[in-house]
């Protein structure tokens, strides 16, 4: 039974090609981000942004529960998990599979519950001395309130990332791309349902039962694969402690990407009332094209890429590789353009008074959105070969490069709270490279004259796409009266829509190979006709 992510018969059905997957993937991403900018728009226009109940006290009480969930949860299990999953699942069958992952299960569990009764402990203590010390105390007892509601979601993502992880290996996607679709909602209700008795406190409640709920639909897709869960560890079998080996030095990595957001969190909070809540919807913004383009697209790639090495054959690996760089490349470089062009639109969109503040913020963020979207796949070459320590000791250079250039570009003398954002793009460029050099020299036949011949062209396609950006914001700018998404909301969608436009038909006239598929299925739509059913 293969784990690989293509169209192939087996007893259970037809699984998911890697486009299928990857449409699936971002198109649940693309809703989840609507959710995400809707329930942060709407933080922001029912909570003060300074006070006992300031958004500023929100957005810092997420900082050490996240911590632990994208340590943990967040992909780590996903790319520690998978190539042994992959590679189970092609010699030993899915019972084998089960038994390797809930003994992940249960052993991360009661890590994930210790760490959930000291966070609850010591929630106050956090605030105050590592995350945001500057806040005023009131802000400080929200902030540890809101963390002690937290306190128990990274045991809740720990153990939804598990499931996950094997349903990727089984081929399975649907239910892991639906979902964090319940997170976002059940916070969004929650700010109805509390922000006139107890107020943004309230939001923690939200989370607590968007995570259950979350886990729940996991636990649904789960079904019908064999899955029985005992309370053993098997410290013996041999993938297990592979699993635990690769496992550290990825949980690591993804953690320094959270300390590099904590140490940007402690910052901001001496930047001035605001800063942080200002930081953070920039943030926001700029993690929306990544995880629409990197993760979705990466992440429905991966069991294909992990299973070519499982098979032997590295020289299709290339070949997949190659070809999966190309199309996000292609894809993410109109969308960076759309995203600096639109940036004073996109942040009077979420925060609703406008605030020159984030779109400045957002403007300097959107270099490290394309290469954090590079930065997606790129490791995903590592990990396929079982190597997590590179990335991680690369990470371990960044961060320190991070909060060396953050503390210094974000002195009120220099760039206040946007050189934080310059520091994150500059890191995120840095890391990239390093990888890709590091990937040479270990697969020096990796690059070939065609890859690096499309990835001209698409540069030259990319410059027509500048010219139509600068166009259309030409022909609609933005008023200091306009506001509503509507107003709003129309505008980006007509920039981006003749930006992309533009794009897709520069590319056919380049005949590049990224725009084939898509025109394929263009002219599907308009030629073939409808069955009725009659």
């Amino acid at each position: 039974m293969s784990a690989a992510v293509e169209t192939s018969q087996n007893k259970k059905g037809i699984k998911l090609s890697i486009s299928n997957a990857a449409v699936l993937l971002m198109g649940a991403t693309f809703f989840g981000q609507l959710l995400g900018f809707l329930r942060t728009k709407l933080v922001n226009a029912n909570f003060p942004i300074y006070g006992p109940h300031s958004t500023d006290a929100y957005f810092a009480a997420f900082n050490i529960p996240d911590f632990f969930f994208f340590t943990l949860s967040a992909g780590a299990l996903g790319v520690a998990l998978l190539p042994v999953l992959s590679d189970r699942l092609h010699t030993k069958g899915a019972k084998s599979v089960w038994e390797i992952s809930v003994s992940l299960m249960n052993l991360l569990a009661i890590v994930m519950l210790v760490i959930g009764v000291l966070t609850i402990i010591f929630a106050n203590q956090l605030i105050r001395y590592i995350v945001a010390p500057h806040l005023p105390t009131p802000d400080i007892d929200t902030a540890a309130n809101i963390m002690r509601l937290l306190a128990f979601n990274p045991l809740l993502f720990t153990i939804s990332g598990i499931l996950t992880s094997v349903q990727q290996a089984f081929g399975k996607f649907f239910f892991y791309a639906i979902a964090p679709l319940f997170y976002n909602t059940s916070i969004i209700i929650s700010i109805f349902v509390f922000k006139n008795n107890i107020g943004i406190v309230g939001l923690g409640i939200g989370a607590l039962i968007g995570a259950v709920l979350q886990l729940i639909v996991v636990i649904f897709g789960a079904y019908n694969s064999n899955f029985h869960w005992s309370f053993h560890i098997r410290w013996k079998n041999k993938d297990f402690r592979t699993v635990l080996k690769n496992l550290p030095p990825r949980s690591l990595d993804q953690g320094m990407d959270q300390v590099e957001a904590i140490v940007e969190t402690h910052i901001a909070s001496g930047l001035g009332v605001g800063s942080i809540t200002n930081y953070n919807n920039a943030y926001i913004l700029s993690t929306a094209p990544i995880l629409l383009i990197g993760t979705a697209i990466s992440t429905a790639a991966f069991p294909r890429l992990t299973s070519r090495l499982s098979k032997k054959r590295p020289d299709l690996f290339r070949k997949d590789f190659l070809k999966i760089v190309r199309v996000m490349i292609w894809l993410s470089a109109p969308l960076v353009v759309v995203s600096y062009y639109c940036r004073g639109y996109l942040a009077r969109l979420i925060y609703t008074q406008g605030n020159q503040e984030i779109s400045m913020i957002f403007g300097a963020l959107t270099i490290a959105i394309f290469f954090g979207i590079m930065y997606s796949i790129i490791s995903r070459w590592f990990y396929a070969h079982k190597d997590t320590k590179t990335p991680l000791i690369v990470s371990v250079f960044t961060i320190l490069l991070n909060v060396v250039l953050a503390i210094l570009l974000s002195n009120p003398h220099n760039y206040g709270v946007v050189g934080l954002a310059l520091a994150q793009s500059i890191v995120s460029a840095t890391e990239v490279t390093i990888l890709v050099i590091i990937m040479l020299i270990k697969d020096h036949r990796l690059i070939n004259k065609d890859f690096l011949s499309g990835i001209i062209r698409i540069i030259s396609v990319t410059g027509f796409s500048i010219v139509a950006g600068f166009i259309m914001i030409s022909l609609l700018p933005l008023y200091i009266n306009e506001k509503g998404i509507f107003v709003l909301g129309s505008r980006v969608a007509l920039i981006a829509i003749v930006t992309f436009g533009v794009h897709i038909l520069a590319s056919a006239v380049f005949d590049l190979e990224e725009v084939k598929p898509f025109l394929r299925r263009l002219k599907n739509l308009v030629t073939k006709p409808v069955n009725w059913g009659f």
